[in-house]
């Protein structure tokens, strides 16, 4: 195991039945409290890609995204909820590990060819990830990776990912 995995490891805490019985969450916060740690994660993910822009999914997906686009001199643009956009948008729905639901991003958040990295937390079954690659191509953009904090690989979401440069810190 790497460095890096390891710090990564030895600060995610492990929260059962949040949120609902029978999960294990896997809560990022105390490597976000260490700046040691989040600097690592920030530079790693940052050097994976040369991209213009760096979309954060909402909402811990911002915490990293955000960082790493000031780090890689890149845009950052949010992927949100429906409904929490001001402006006109494109929206993508989809199932994940809970149900439902629908993300958005401005129409005009990208230029056309922009070469984007996706920045997230958690990889899971993959839903999320896969309908913000869709919303970025409707855009006019080229999707150039997905970079996650964490990768649960038990819920086989890479496979939802075919095609996609994806680049995981850890597999859990």
């Amino acid at each position: 195991m790497s460095e890096l995995s390891t710090l990564i490891l030895e600060r995610i805490r492990d929260v059962p039945d949040y949120p609902k019985p029978g999960v294990l969450f896997k809560d990022i916060t105390p490597l976000l409290a260490d700046p040691v740690a989040m600097a690592a994660v920030v530079d790693e993910l940052a050097g994976l890609h040369q991209a213009d822009k760096i979309v954060g999914i909402e909402a811990r997906g911002f915490i990293l995204a955000a960082p790493v686009a000031y780090r890689a001199a890149a845009g950052f643009v949010p992927v949100r909820k429906k409904g929490k956009l001001p402006a006109a948008t494109l929206e993508e729905s989809y199932d994940l590990e809970y149900g439902s639901a629908t993300i958005e991003v401005h129409r005009d958040a990208f230029t056309p060819g922009d070469r984007v990295l996706i920045v997230d937390d958690v990889l899971a079954t993959g839903g999320t990830a896969k309908a913000t690659v869709e919303l970025v191509e409707r855009a006019g953009a080229q999707v150039i990776g997905i970079a996650v904090l964490m990768e649960l690989g038990f819920l086989k979401g890479r496979e939802r990912l075919t095609g996609v440069d994806l680049h995981s810190l850890v597999i859990v």
